[in-house]
Protein backbone atom coordinates (compact mmCIF):
# COMPACT_ATOMS: atom_id res chain seq x y z
CA UNK A 1 0.00 0.00 0.00
CA UNK A 2 3.36 2.35 0.73
CA UNK A 3 3.37 2.88 -3.04
CA UNK A 4 -0.23 3.23 -3.48
CA UNK A 5 -0.79 5.75 -0.69
CA UNK A 6 0.51 8.76 -2.60
CA UNK A 7 -1.42 8.16 -5.68
CA UNK A 8 -4.94 7.39 -3.97
CA UNK A 9 -4.39 10.40 -2.19
CA UNK A 10 -3.86 12.68 -5.31
CA UNK A 11 -6.74 10.99 -6.99
CA UNK A 12 -8.95 11.38 -4.18
CA UNK A 13 -8.29 15.28 -3.99
CA UNK A 14 -8.21 15.94 -7.74
CA UNK A 15 -11.81 14.21 -7.75
CA UNK A 16 -12.72 16.63 -5.10
CA UNK A 17 -11.49 19.65 -7.07
CA UNK A 18 -13.87 18.39 -9.85
CA UNK A 19 -16.74 17.85 -7.47
CA UNK A 20 -16.56 21.13 -5.57
CA UNK A 21 -17.79 22.84 -9.07
CA UNK A 22 -20.83 20.64 -8.73
CA UNK A 23 -23.81 21.17 -6.35
CA UNK A 24 -24.61 18.08 -4.12
CA UNK A 25 -20.96 16.57 -4.41
CA UNK A 26 -19.22 17.41 -1.24
CA UNK A 27 -15.68 17.69 -3.40
CA UNK A 28 -14.31 19.68 -0.66
CA UNK A 29 -14.75 17.14 1.85
CA UNK A 30 -13.47 14.30 -0.79
CA UNK A 31 -10.14 16.53 -0.99
CA UNK A 32 -9.81 16.78 2.61
CA UNK A 33 -10.37 12.75 3.31
CA UNK A 34 -7.46 12.19 -0.07
CA UNK A 35 -5.44 14.30 2.40
CA UNK A 36 -6.12 13.15 5.87
CA UNK A 37 -5.62 9.70 4.73
CA UNK A 38 -2.26 10.35 3.17
CA UNK A 39 -1.72 11.66 6.87
CA UNK A 40 -2.47 8.39 8.58
CA UNK A 41 -0.85 6.48 6.58
CA UNK A 42 2.24 8.30 7.25
CA UNK A 43 1.65 8.17 10.65
CA UNK A 44 1.29 11.75 10.29
CA UNK A 45 5.04 12.18 9.79
CA UNK A 46 5.07 14.46 7.27
CA UNK A 47 1.35 16.03 7.20
CA UNK A 48 1.11 17.09 11.00
CA UNK A 49 -2.24 16.61 13.13
CA UNK A 50 -2.49 20.89 13.24
CA UNK A 51 -2.23 20.74 9.53
CA UNK A 52 -5.36 18.21 9.57
CA UNK A 53 -7.61 20.23 11.84
CA UNK A 54 -6.79 23.65 10.77
CA UNK A 55 -7.81 22.28 7.03
CA UNK A 56 -10.56 20.51 8.40
CA UNK A 57 -11.91 23.65 10.01
CA UNK A 58 -11.52 24.81 6.54
CA UNK A 59 -13.62 22.46 4.82
CA UNK A 60 -16.23 22.79 7.26
CA UNK A 61 -16.13 26.51 6.50
CA UNK A 62 -15.88 26.20 2.97
CA UNK A 63 -19.21 23.64 3.08
CA UNK A 64 -20.90 26.09 5.29
CA UNK A 65 -20.32 29.30 2.82
CA UNK A 66 -21.78 27.33 0.42
CA UNK A 67 -25.19 28.12 1.97
CA UNK A 68 -24.53 31.82 3.20
CA UNK A 69 -22.84 33.37 0.16
CA UNK A 70 -25.94 33.47 -1.74
CA UNK A 71 -27.57 35.47 0.92
CA UNK A 72 -24.88 37.31 1.35
CA UNK A 73 -24.62 38.18 -2.13
CA UNK A 74 -28.41 39.40 -1.77
CA UNK A 75 -28.03 41.74 1.14
CA UNK A 76 -24.66 43.11 -0.17
CA UNK A 77 -26.64 44.36 -3.37
CA UNK A 78 -29.16 45.58 -1.26
CA UNK A 79 -32.21 42.87 -1.46
CA UNK A 80 -35.08 43.97 0.77
CA UNK A 81 -36.17 42.03 3.16
CA UNK A 82 -38.62 40.36 0.83
CA UNK A 83 -35.48 39.66 -1.36
CA UNK A 84 -33.65 38.02 1.15
CA UNK A 85 -36.77 36.14 2.47
CA UNK A 86 -37.70 34.87 -1.52
CA UNK A 87 -33.21 33.65 -1.55
CA UNK A 88 -33.82 31.52 1.33
CA UNK A 89 -36.83 30.01 0.24
CA UNK A 90 -35.54 29.54 -3.62
CA UNK A 91 -32.42 28.10 -1.48
CA UNK A 92 -34.49 25.30 0.03
CA UNK A 93 -36.80 24.84 -2.69
CA UNK A 94 -34.09 24.21 -4.93
CA UNK A 95 -32.42 21.71 -2.35
CA UNK A 96 -35.79 19.72 -2.37
CA UNK A 97 -36.13 19.33 -5.97
CA UNK A 98 -32.41 18.03 -5.81
CA UNK A 99 -31.21 18.71 -9.01
CA UNK A 100 -28.38 20.33 -9.76
CA UNK A 101 -30.55 23.08 -11.84
CA UNK A 102 -32.79 23.54 -9.11
CA UNK A 103 -30.32 24.12 -6.42
CA UNK A 104 -28.68 27.03 -8.97
CA UNK A 105 -31.67 28.82 -9.66
CA UNK A 106 -34.25 28.57 -7.01
CA UNK A 107 -32.30 31.13 -4.32
CA UNK A 108 -32.26 33.56 -8.15
CA UNK A 109 -35.50 33.50 -8.61
CA UNK A 110 -37.03 33.41 -5.34
CA UNK A 111 -35.03 36.35 -4.86
CA UNK A 112 -36.15 38.48 -8.07
CA UNK A 113 -39.81 37.33 -7.14
CA UNK A 114 -38.76 38.00 -4.17
CA UNK A 115 -38.27 42.12 -4.80
CA UNK A 116 -40.74 42.33 -8.07
CA UNK A 117 -43.87 41.30 -6.88
CA UNK A 118 -44.18 43.67 -3.18
CA UNK A 119 -42.62 46.86 -4.82
CA UNK A 120 -42.99 45.73 -8.78
CA UNK A 121 -39.25 47.22 -9.28
CA UNK A 122 -37.38 45.07 -12.39
CA UNK A 123 -34.24 46.99 -11.68
CA UNK A 124 -34.11 45.92 -8.28
CA UNK A 125 -35.02 42.49 -8.91
CA UNK A 126 -32.48 42.39 -11.03
CA UNK A 127 -29.52 43.28 -8.99
CA UNK A 128 -31.00 41.42 -5.95
CA UNK A 129 -31.02 37.96 -8.16
CA UNK A 130 -27.25 39.05 -9.67
CA UNK A 131 -26.30 39.26 -6.00
CA UNK A 132 -27.27 35.89 -5.07
CA UNK A 133 -25.52 34.98 -8.32
CA UNK A 134 -22.27 36.07 -7.46
CA UNK A 135 -22.76 34.29 -3.91
CA UNK A 136 -22.87 31.23 -6.02
CA UNK A 137 -20.20 31.59 -8.11
CA UNK A 138 -18.17 32.86 -5.17
CA UNK A 139 -18.43 29.85 -3.32
CA UNK A 140 -17.05 27.23 -5.74
CA UNK A 141 -14.36 29.76 -5.98
CA UNK A 142 -13.48 29.74 -2.10
CA UNK A 143 -13.48 25.55 -2.42
CA UNK A 144 -10.87 25.28 -5.53
CA UNK A 145 -9.01 27.70 -3.64
CA UNK A 146 -8.96 25.86 -0.68
CA UNK A 147 -8.38 22.22 -2.20
CA UNK A 148 -5.54 23.50 -4.39
CA UNK A 149 -3.73 24.67 -1.21
CA UNK A 150 -4.42 21.19 0.03
CA UNK A 151 -3.23 19.83 -3.37
CA UNK A 152 -0.17 22.14 -3.25
CA UNK A 153 0.78 20.58 0.69
CA UNK A 154 0.16 16.71 -0.50
CA UNK A 155 2.33 17.12 -3.62
CA UNK A 156 5.39 19.16 -1.68
CA UNK A 157 5.16 16.29 1.00
CA UNK A 158 4.86 13.65 -1.38
CA UNK A 159 8.08 14.70 -3.79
Amino acid sequence: MGNLLPIFSIILVLIGLLGSLLPFVPGVILAWLGFFIYSVGTGFAQLSILNNVIFLVLTILAMALDYFLPLWGAKKSKASKYGIVGAIIGLFGGIVSANVIGAILGPIIGAYLGEIFPENEPKKAFKSATGVLFGFVLGPIIKIILILVMLGFLLVTIF
